[in-house]
């Protein structure tokens, strides 16, 4: 049996895989947990990242407002699925990761520039006060997400590099750092090779530390004569050498079905942005950004999660 190498969240959101369901993630019947009306001003509250914190949760929340400027707001919940959100905006841009890396919350995400979307990182305490830090690279590009511990004694961040539009440029690269402000050794990780994911692919929440390497879950997209369709994948990373794809499925696991994920502002979205794994039951709940315009959770656990990229896996 595969394990998490992590924490014991005992108050995991959770609900049981549904009688007779074949597939390895299920999503939670009380879907979306967050939607616009959670803020005042909140044209649409989707792609997010959650921690624990204390004894319930803390997390990082994009809010795209009225007049559709892109802002992340924090957030506090007991249970992890009914939420309290703070209006005051912490940062500007969208898209955010968390992670607990010795001591300290640091948030990955899309920073907005003049010339150019970068990778903004930033840590926190008590997500009262915020120290940022410099950007992660020289624009333009997107999905930064961190590495929960230092590999190697190095910071290790996915990232995809891109244009300035929306589309070009369809690989997760990764790259280190010994102390968070300047960036090398970057390395290729994979590039869309199957239908689902042809267009691009990128990294989505903080990758779950396993006995089998690191579980990566990260979004795949299709562009069919409708536009786009985002799905989730997940592929397994050498633990020491990350950039080393041992294990791939190749198919999603996740992709938009429910009215909440093909109808919003922009259809046919599912996208992972966080997840919380327990390490004792090995129950992992995922959450995900629904057509741009709520948030949903999904849940697995990491021996169904593995044993599926496995019998499917792109690599044999």
């Amino acid at each position: 049996m595969a394990k998490i190498i992590g924490e014991n969240i005992s108050n995991i959101p959770w609900q049981e895989k549904p009688e007779g369901y074949k597939y390895p993630v299920w999503r939670y019947s009380g879907n979306p947990v967050i939607t616009r009306d959670n803020l005042y001003m909140a044209n649409s509250i989707f792609n997010s990242a959650v921690v624990p914190y204390g004894d319930g949760f803390a997390g990082v929340f994009r809010v795209d407002v009225m007049s559709r400027d892109h802002t992340l707001v924090v957030g506090y919940s007991k249970d992890a699925i009914n939420w309290e959100l703070e209006e005051k905006v912490v940062f500007r841009g969208y898209d955010p990761r968390l992670c607990l890396i010795d001591g300290k919350y640091y948030l990955s995400w899309v920073n907005l520039t003049p010339h150019g979307t970068t990778i903004g990182i930033a840590y926190t305490t008590d997500f009262k006060e915020w120290t940022q830090l410099e950007d992660a690279c020289y624009p333009v590009a997107r999905n930064g997400v961190l590495f929960p511990r230092k590999i190697n004694g190095e910071y290790v961040l996915l990232i995809r590099p891109c244009d300035r539009g929306h589309t070009p440029y369809g690989d997760i690269f990764l790259s280190h750092s010994k102390d968070l402000t300047y960036w090398g050794k970057h390395r290729f990780v994979m590039s869309p090779v199957k239908n689902w994911e042809m267009t691009k692919v990128g990294a989505g929440p903080t990758p779950i530390e396993t006995d089998e390497g690191w579980l990566m879950f990260y979004h795949g997209v299709l562009t069919s004569c409708n536009g786009f369709t985002y799905a989730m994948g997940a592929a397994i990373l050498d633990k020491d050498e990350p950039w080393k794809v041992l294990h791939r499925a190749d198919c999603f696991l996740l992709a938009p079905h429910e009215l909440y994920e093909c109808v919003g502002d922009v259809p046919n979205v599912v996208f992972p942005c966080a997840a919380l794994a327990d390490a004792e039951t090995g129950r992992i709940a995922i959450y995900y950004g629904a057509a741009d315009t709520s948030v949903a959770m999904a849940f697995t656990t990491v021996d169904e999660t593995i044993a599926f990229i496995k019998e499917h896996d792109l690599l044999k």
